[in-house]
């Protein structure tokens, strides 16, 4: 990457794509489980008592600028992006609102402290939530890859209505395209 290129917008081009290994083919028309995730905004959520349509969607970490991405970062699928993602559908959010999304949530297995900077930063006017402990992951059987010991999320994103999966994609490339696709869901929802 050349220095005049952000590290928050990246050439798309030079960073290997994702490709559909079929690791969420079963979570469309799951019902989400009865787990409460720690949220950004100190409370905690559970998506299975939501009405919806709720947003969710899944990245593999935010980095911070005091800590370095752990070390091949860029040559991992879909890996890079989380902050043009996020980024993505904080600019959209008020668009979703309007469509009908009840919530937006980003979703990940970091700490809530490091989700917590991450939403500072970036100006979040949405919760992110914290599956540290990988409880929703494990049951929904999300598709993850690992780390430097650490399990992570790939990047994906779920349409959740009266505690159902309505709608889901998967992979997601490039990230920052992801919340005017969610926009297009909602409304074909109207």
């Amino acid at each position: 990457m050349t220095s005049s290129q952000s590290l928050a917008n990246p050439n798309w081009e030079n960073l290997p794509r994702p490709e559909d290994d079929g690791a969420a083919d079963h979570l469309l028309g799951m019902e989400m489980p009865d787990i409460a995730l720690q949220a950004t905004d100190g409370g905690q959520v559970t998506l299975s008592g939501m009405a919806g349509p709720v947003v969710v969607y899944a990245y593999p970490m935010t980095g911070r600028p005091d800590r370095a991405l752990p070390a091949g970062w860029d040559d991992i699928p879909g890996a890079r992006g989380c902050t043009p993602q996020s980024c993505a559908f904080r600019d959209h959010h008020a668009e979703l609102q309007s469509l009908g999304a009840t919530a937006v949530f980003g979703l990940s297995t970091q700490s809530p402290e490091d989700q917590a900077e991450a939403a500072a930063r970036l100006h979040l006017p949405f919760a992110l939530l914290s599956d540290a402990n990988l409880d929703l992951a494990h049951v929904l059987d999300l598709p993850s890859f690992e780390v430097e010991g650490r399990r992570l999320l790939r990047r994906l994103t779920l349409l959740v209505q009266n505690g159902h999966i309505t709608h889901l994609r998967y992979p997601v490339f490039p990230p920052d395209s992801d919340a005017e696709a969610v926009a297009q869901w909602l409304k074909g929802l109207a």
